[in-house]
């Protein structure tokens, strides 16, 4: 086992994994809680969109995808008024997303293999300097979580009360759909677009069925992000199959029993 960690792709792999996989699983907690993991999901495939028009004008994919991905989450925000509502926004804005994502590959008169690769993710393709930007973003990502924790949990649990309370419910809705939209651009290096839920709605919705408190079911979440991912790329790079099946196949299979077992009414 140790043999493989001597090649720096290896390295960058585990090192952007790990940290991708501890903003996905904090995150993760909050978008479960907030019954938004369609959003998750909707937002991986308009950062597709972004990714194609980024290739179409000359630009580095992954700058479409995070642009696209931003704007749509305040978009989703401010025009929803409460969490049903957002669910509308977030069909509708996704559906001209997909659009333009088709109408940008159809135009695109390359190789358009960044693009795709974005479909699957590319973890173990990924450079030094990615694993440098996912650092700062990821950093970045949950430090703004942990300042908004309390107030943002408050507003997830309740956001009747939380509102009558004086909390900026809407303000915090949309800061957390924007931390959502950068945890999906850093998630796709991993699973690619086609697979998000695996990092972000996975190891949640096993926390929340195993674990109550919400500090503790954050760092559930966070350990089976983390034991997920580092178990996939293992797999991957002593094996023969992609990461994103190992990463998937993990996630579905730990949290079938629990959900099985942890039935509620």
């Amino acid at each position: 086992m140790n043999s493989i960690f001597q090649y720096p792709f290896i390295q960058n792999a585990f090192l952007a994994g790990s940290v991708v996989a501890v903003v996905a699983g904090f995150v993760g907690y909050f978008l479960v809680m907030r019954g938004l993991t369609f959003a998750g999901h909707a937002l991986s495939h308009i950062g597709f969109a972004g990714a194609a028009g980024a290739l179409l004008v000359g630009v580095d994919p992954m700058v479409g995808l995070l642009l696209f991905t931003v704007a749509s989450g305040i978009g989703i925000g401010v025009f929803g008024k409460d969490m049903r509502e957002e669910d509308i926004n977030i069909g509708i804005i996704m559906m001209l997303m997909l659009g333009l994502g088709a109408l940008f590959i159809s135009l695109y008169r390359g190789y358009a293999e960044q693009a795709y690769s974005i479909l699957f993710g590319t973890i173990l393709g990924i450079s030094r300097i990615d694993v440098l930007v996912t650092v700062l973003f990821g950093i970045g990502t949950l430090v703004v979580l942990a300042a908004i924790f309390r107030p943002l949990l408050f507003s997830s649990i309740d956001p009747e009360v939380a509102e009558a309370r004086g909390v900026p419910v809407r303000a915090l809705g949309i800061i957390f759909l924007v931390l959502v939209a950068v945890a999906v651009s850093m998630s796709v290096q991993v699973v690619g677009v086609l697979l998000i839920f695996t990092l972000l709605v996975g190891p949640a919705a096993t926390a929340t069925r195993l674990v109550n408190a919400p500090l503790y079911a954050v760092a559930v979440s966070v350990a089976l992000a983390l034991a997920y991912t580092w178990l996939g790329i293992f797999l991957a790079a002593t094996g023969t199959w992609p990461v994103t099946f190992y990463i998937a196949t993990i996630s579905f299979c730990v949290y079938l029993p629990v959900r099985l077992l942890t039935a509620r009414a």
